[in-house]
C-alpha cells in the first residue's frame, strides 16, 4: 500500500521531537509500508536535501537506542520531502495537490502539527484543493479548541468537508503500551473485571507529573494552562480506559461508544464542589535536578501577570453503578518533583483481619505505569518468610510484597511506542484508538464549569518547583483520609 503522509508543520517541535523519531522507528521495525513518502510542510525556504540535513541533525537530540546510524538515516532519508507553504495561502495548497497527484499513492494522511487555531483554515483550503476525498485522512492534534464553543466549531467545520471515519482525533496516551495492556488485562482476562467495582475499589488515582518547566513553549502554554493541555484529553482518556464497560468487541466505535458513556456519567461540577475538589497551582522558584529554577512568571514569553495554573488535582465521580461512591482523583502539574505517569488502583481492605500487617501497610493495589517506564505492578501482602517475630496464633507477620511486569524488559526493543503505533494506525486506517468528536466535546462539557469558575478566583495557589504541588492538594485527598501515593 502506497502513501504520502502531509506533516503540516513539518520543522516544528513536535514534528522532530516525536513524530519524525516514531516514524524511523516504525520504518527500522519494518511495519512501516512500503512506497512510502513523508512530506514536510513549513514556511522555511528549504529543498528536500536541507530538510533532510534538517531531521538528521534533529535525529541527535533523540533518545540513543532510537537514533539512526548514519547508514539507517540514509535510507530512511529517501522517505523525506519538503514543500514551502503558507497556510493562508490558496495557492500553496494547489502546489500541494500537484505534487500528491504526481503518484497518486493509495492513502493521503494529512498530519495538523500546527496551532489549534489554524485547523478549522487548513481543512477547509484542503477540501477547496480537491483534496479531502474518501482516500484522505486528516489527524488533528490536541487541545481541539480552547473551550466548548470552540471544539465544537472547530468540528463542524471539519465535518462539513470531511467524513468522520476520516478525522483522526489524537491522544498519544491511548498509544501507551501500559494503557494497550490496560484494556487487554480488563477484557481479554477473567481474573480482574469480577473485581473492578464499587465492592472491591476503594479509590482510583491517576497522576500525570512532568519534573520540567514550559521551556520554550511559553506562549502557547500560557494560553492553555494543565486544565486544557492535560485534563481535558489525556486524564479523562485515561479515566475513560479504567472505568468504561466492557464493549461488545474491539471495534472503534464499541470503544468509544463505552468511554463516551463513562464521560457523561461524570458528576457535574457545582460552586460548591469545585471549591472543595478543585485545585490549581503555579510553580515558583525551586530546584530541579540539584539546581535552582525560576518560577513560571520568570519563563520567557510568560505575562509576568498571569494567572494560568500549572498544576491541577481533582476529585471525581461517576454516578452509575459500577462506580457509584469511589473517588477518581486526578492529579497533573510541569515543575514537580520526578517525571512519573501511572494509575494506581487501590482495593478495599479484607473484611475481617486475621494476619497482623505491619503499621502503614496498604491494602492491595494495582498499578499501572505509564512514564518514564511502562508497565504493570500489583501489590500484594504475603507472610514475612525472614521474620522470627511470630504473632500469639504462631502466624508470622504480613509485609507488602509486589509483582513487577516491565514491559521494556519483557518485550524489549520489539515494543512500539505510542506515536509508532498511532501513526501506523493512521495509515491502516485503524480508528480504535484515536477520540470522537462527541467525546472530545463531552469532555470540554465537563470540565468547562472549571475554566469559569478559575476567571474570577484568587487565582491559582503557589508551590515551590521540584515538590508536588500546593499543599491543598493533599489537603482534597485528605479529607476522604487518604494521601497521594508518594505521601502514604
Amino acid at each position: 500500500m502506497s502513501f504520502d503522509l502531509v506533516l503540516f508543520g513539518g520543522t516544528g517541535d513536535l514534528a522532530w521531537r516525536k513524530l519524525m523519531p516514531a516514524l524511523f522507528q516504525a520504518f527500522r521495525h519494518g511495519s512501516l509500508p512500503a512506497g512510502g513518502r513523508i512530506i514536510g510542510v513549513a514556511r522555511d525556504d528549504l529543498s528536500d536535501a536541507q530538510y533532510r540535513e534538517l531531521i538528521q541533525s534533529r535525529f541527535k537530540a533523540v533518545e540513543g537506542a532510537k537514533r539512526p546510524s548514519a547508514e539507517e538515516f540514509e535510507k530512511f532519508a529517501d522517505l523525506l520531502h519538503y514543500l514551502r507553504m503558507d497556510l493562508s495561502k490558496p495557492a500553496d495548497y494547489e502546489r500541494l495537490a500537484q505534487t500528491l497527484q504526481q503518484r497518486d499513492a493509495d492513502t493521503v494522511v494529512m498530519y495538523l502539527a500546527t496551532a489549534p487555531s489554524l485547523f478549522t483554515q487548513t481543512v477547509e483550503r484542503i477540501a477547496a484543493a480537491g483534496l479531502g476525498g474518501p482516500k484522505t485522512r486528516v489527524v488533528l492534534e490536541k487541545p481541539l479548541g480552547h473551550d466548548l464553543a470552540s471544539n465544537r466549531a472547530i468540528n463542524a467545520a471539519v465535518g462539513h468537508v470531511l467524513k468522520e471515519e476520516q478525522v483522526f482525533r489524537i491522544d498519544h496516551y491511548l498509544g501507551k503500551p501500559s494503557v494497550q495492556n490496560l484494556f487487554a488485562m480488563r477484557f481479554g482476562n477473567a481474573l480482574f473485571e469480577p473485581l473492578w467495582r464499587r465492592e472491591y475499589i476503594a479509590s482510583i488515582e491517576i497522576t500525570i507529573a512532568e519534573d520540567l518547566g514550559v521551556e520554550k513553549r511559553g506562549a502557547f502554554y500560557d494560553q492553555t494552562g494543565a486544565l486544557r493541555d492535560m485534563v481535558q484529553n489525556h486524564a479523562l482518556q485515561l479515566l475513560c480506559a479504567v472505568a468504561m464497560e466492557p464493549p461488545i468487541n474491539a471495534h472503534a466505535d464499541a470503544l468509544r461508544d463505552e468511554k463516551l458513556k463513562v464521560l457523561r456519567s461524570l458528576k457535574p461540577w457545582t460552586p460548591e464542589s469545585i471549591g472543595l475538589h478543585a485545585v490549581r497551582g503555579q510553580y515558583t522558584a525551586g530546584t530541579a535536578y540539584g539546581e535552582r529554577v525560576q518560577g513560571y512568571l520568570q519563563e520567557p514569553g510568560i505575562d509576568p501577570a498571569s494567572r494560568t495554573e500549572t498544576f491541577v488535582a481533582l476529585r471525581a465521580e461517576i454516578a452509575n453503578w459500577r462506580w457509584a461512591g469511589v473517588p477518581f482523583y486526578i492529579r497533573t502539574g510541569k515543575r514537580l518533583a520526578s517525571r512519573d505517569a501511572r494509575i494506581e488502583v487501590n482495593f478495599k481492605p479484607t473484611p475481617h483481619a486475621i494476619f497482623r500487617a505491619p503499621a502503614g501497610a496498604s491494602a492491595n493495589k494495582l498499578v499501572i505505569n505509564l512514564q518514564p517506564k511502562d508497565g504493570l505492578e500489583l501489590h500484594l501482602l504475603a507472610q514475612a518468610q525472614n521474620s522470627r517475630k511470630r504473632s500469639g496464633d504462631g502466624t508470622q507477620p504480613l509485609a507488602t510484597v509486589q509483582l513487577d511486569l516491565d514491559f521494556g524488559q519483557r518485550f524489549g526493543t520489539e515494543r512500539v511506542g505510542a506515536y509508532e503505533r498511532l501513526l501506523l494506525d493512521v495509515i491502516d486506517g485503524r480508528l480504535n484508538l484515536f477520540v470522537r468528536s462527541d467525546e472530545q466535546e463531552e469532555a470540554w462539557r465537563w470540565v468547562e464549569p472549571l475554566i469559569e469558575a478559575w476567571q474570577n478566583d484568587s487565582g491559582p495557589r503557589p508551590y515551590a518547583a521540584g515538590t508536588w504541588g500546593p499543599s491543598a492538594s493533599s489537603a482534597m485527598i485528605a479529607r476522604d483520609g487518604l494521601a497521594w501515593s508518594e505521601e502514604q
